[in-house]
């Protein structure tokens, strides 16, 4: 495998196991810099198993596997916290803290990860929820916020330390289509920032609204979808 500045991550044969079982087999996969990649498959296809390869959830047992500048078979466990302060998660179920304000979920993460000046940390807040367009909703509580809104926070959630990467499982799993059609084209505009965003979904239609590179999870394997197959995917 060559080492290229421009890809944030860099898999080659490198095999996923979820309890020693095989989920997916000889996984290589490239992705650059500020790059949307869509993760397409039925669940069960091991599009978040490959995720938490990513964030070293689980070990890369074999061939190579570089994330944002770490080696994830060498990784060490105190190196793991670092890694992940350079990927946002974004979980379909939002995994607010449902008994704190918007703001205070936002802070829990600043505190976890090092922040301390409280003044740095509000105007920080303050920015990422203006971002995610709820500029005016930090001291909600999660649930007097609509299901679109909760998933808003959770992406500002996954923006507080200015990520390389944001990894997104099946975000609008629990949205009705127009919000989840807001949440794609959210973080559509992040990956122009300059985040490298992985969009796992089985919601083929709604991919089709920003077409941008696919890859099919299917029979334990992955491959990227030229434009004719995703076209025959969508029309089916």
């Amino acid at each position: 495998m060559i080492i290229d500045d421009e890809n944030i991550i860099m898999l080659e044969k490198v095999p996923v196991f979820q309890k020693k079982i095989l989920i997916l087999k000889n996984v290589s996969f490239v992705a650059k810099k500020a790059e949307l990649v869509y993760f397409i498959g039925q669940t069960g296809s091991g599009k978040s198993s490959l995720l938490k390869i990513l964030y070293a959830d689980l070990p890369v047992t074999d061939g190579q596997a570089f994330v944002a500048g770490y080696d994830l078979r060498k990784i060490k466990n105190k190196q793991i916290p670092y890694l992940r302060r350079k990927i946002g998660i974004v979980f379909q179920d939002f995994q607010l803290l449902i008994d704190r304000s918007v703001n205070e979920n936002l802070f829990f993460v600043m505190k976890s990860t090092g922040w301390k000046n409280k003044t740095a940390m509000m105007e920080r807040a303050q920015e990422v929820l203006t971002n995610v367009g709820l500029t005016t909703k930090g001291f909600k509580m999660p649930h007097q916020l609509s299901g679109g809104e909760q998933q808003r926070v959770a992406i500002a959630r996954a923006l507080i330390n200015k990520p390389e990467i944001i990894l997104a499982d099946e975000p609008t799993g629990n949205l009705d289509p127009l919000i989840s059609l807001e949440i794609l084209k959210l973080l559509v505009e992040i990956s122009k920032t300059g985040t490298t965003v992985l969009f796992a979904t089985h919601d083929y239609p709604l991919i089709q609204k920003y077409p941008s590179r696919t890859i099919k999870f299917e029979n334990g394997e992955i491959r990227e979808l030229d434009k004719n197959q995703e076209n025959s995917i969508l029309m089916s």
